[in-house]
This record gives C-alpha cells, sequence and structure tokens, in this order.
C-alpha cells in the first residue's frame, strides 16, 4: 500500500516536471505568458518568476509588458527575495509611473526594505531607506489607505533608530573614563536621539541615562569644576522629575538629586 501510495505521489511530480522542462524550452511565448500566470496563481513562485524573468525582455514595449513586470516583482516577494522585489518594485513605478499598479509598487518596495531593515545593532541603511519611501509613498498618495500601515510602520523604524542611538549611548556609558570621559558622549548620543526623535518610547530611559551621566561625570570631576557639574545634574533631575514624574527610575532619580545636593553650596535667599 505504501509502495502503490508513493507511486500515485511521485509520477505526476514526473510528469510535471517533465512537462515545465519542456516549457523552458519552448519558443511558445504566449504559452510560456498563459503558464506562467497560472504559477503565480497557484502560488508556485519559484517557476512563474523563472518565466517572468524571460518574458520580460521578449514583451518590453507591449501590452503586456506592464502586467510581467508587476507579476514578476510580486514572484520575487512571494519567494522572500526582499531585495530583488523591492528593486524590481522601484523599477516599475519609475517605468510606469501612470500605472494602477504604481501605488501598490511603491508601498511594496517600501515595505521590501522594512522586510530587510536589521536587528539594531547592526547597520541602519535599510531602516532610513524604509523610511524615506514610506514618507515618500504618503505624500504621494496621502488618501491611500496604506497610508495609517506607513505610518505605523515609520514610528517602529524610527523606534529602532532610537533604541540603536540608545544602545551607542549605554555602550558610551558602561565605557565610563576608560581612554576618555565617556560619560560626555553617553550624554551627547542620548540628546541627539531625542533632538531626532522627540517622540520616541525610549524617551524616559534617554532622559535617565542623561542625568545619570552627567552626576557621575560630576562626581569624577576635579574639585574647581565638580560643584558646576553638581548643579547641572540637579538641574537635569529637576526636568526629569517634571516629566515622569511616575518614573521606575524615581528612586535613583532622588538618590542622585540627594548626593549631588550635598556638594553644592546654595545661596541663602532673603
Amino acid at each position: 500500500m505504501k509502495k502503490l501510495l508513493f507511486v500515485l505521489v511521485i509520477i505526476p511530480l514526473l510528469i510535471s516536471c517533465s512537462q515545465y522542462q519542456k516549457l523552458l524550452k519552448s519558443t511558445d511565448y504566449e504559452l510560456k505568458y498563459t503558464k506562467a500566470m497560472e504559477y503565480y496563481e497557484a502560488e508556485d513562485f519559484m517557476r512563474a518568476a523563472t518565466l517572468f524573468n524571460e518574458l520580460q525582455s521578449i514583451y518590453r514595449g507591449t501590452d503586456k509588458s506592464e502586467i510581467i513586470s508587476f507579476t514578476y516583482s510580486k514572484c520575487l516577494y512571494g519567494l522572500s527575495d526582499y531585495i530583488m522585489a523591492g528593486h524590481y518594485f522601484r523599477q516599475f513605478y519609475k517605468t510606469f509611473p501612470s500605472s494602477d499598479y504604481a501605488e501598490e509598487c511603491q508601498f511594496m518596495s517600501a515595505y521590501c526594505y522594512y522586510m530587510v531593515s536589521p536587528k539594531p545593532r547592526l547597520d541602519q541603511t535599510d531602516t532610513y531607506n524604509a523610511i524615506n519611501e514610506f514618507q515618500l509613498f504618503i505624500n504621494l498618495y496621502p488618501k491611500s489607505p496604506k497610508v495609517e500601515e506607513a505610518e505605523r510602520l515609520i514610528t517602529e523604524l524610527r523606534d529602532k533608530l532610537v533604541y540603536k542611538s540608545y544602545l551607542s549611548a549605554k555602550l558610551y556609558f558602561n565605557l565610563g573614563n576608560y581612554m576618555g570621559n565617556n560619560y560626555q558622549s553617553a550624554v551627547i548620543a542620548a540628546q541627539n536621539s531625542l533632538k531626532e526623535f522627540p517622540d520616541t518610547k525610549y524617551r524616559e530611559e534617554l532622559s535617565f541615562l542623561i542625568l545619570e551621566a552627567k552626576y557621575i561625570q560630576a562626581e569624577n570631576s576635579v574639585l574647581e569644576k565638580k560643584e558646576d557639574r553638581m548643579r547641572e545634574a540637579i538641574d537635569e533631575y529637576y526636568s526629569f522629575i517634571n516629566e515622569f514624574p511616575k518614573s521606575d527610575y524615581m528612586d535613583k532619580a532622588v538618590k542622585i538629586f540627594e548626593h549631588a545636593s550635598k556638594e553644592v553650596k546654595f545661596e541663602e535667599v532673603n
């Protein structure tokens, strides 16, 4: 029974492969186009992509050129080849800017960049590309039903960039005074992140890192600079608690304030 089932399964596969190999060698391009569409509809993207790749040059400049280019791009996306899919989606909307498929290709170009955007610790070139492409899509198609999704993905990508900068600032912080004043570098990195991405979900973490780095820098300062830097840390403390009165870092922030206050001579108010 098992052998019979094996035969019943393998024979159609062998026949199908044989027919496909004959199709590849054929010069009947109309048949290839028809079969490519059938493979695409059946989500057999590998076979469809192979045929469409050949048909692109055959039908270039004809009525079929547009649909072939679009469907080939979709096949590559279906194969998870996001780099090449993105390339062909971009090529499509540049070649056919008035096409009914141009809007979808513009979005998919950005989405392919999104799909290859790496983890925060790695180079974020594709993340920036995705943000720029999504923003271009929004500018070109402000009434598209995809605008809301594009905005959501931009926020997600921007948070990834902020997290990368947070990791960078944290790295400087952890290096401490190793081979220089890395606390100042941590402050600058965190402040730059907040300037570029003021609405980030990592705002609280970055703000506390600035406070803590300023305090430790003050604590390690030479005597003539220590008091002024402690005052800066205290100012940072007030900014932090005003913005995040219920912060999980509050206990640590209060301790910093108490220690910093002991180092500062407050002028009496008459």
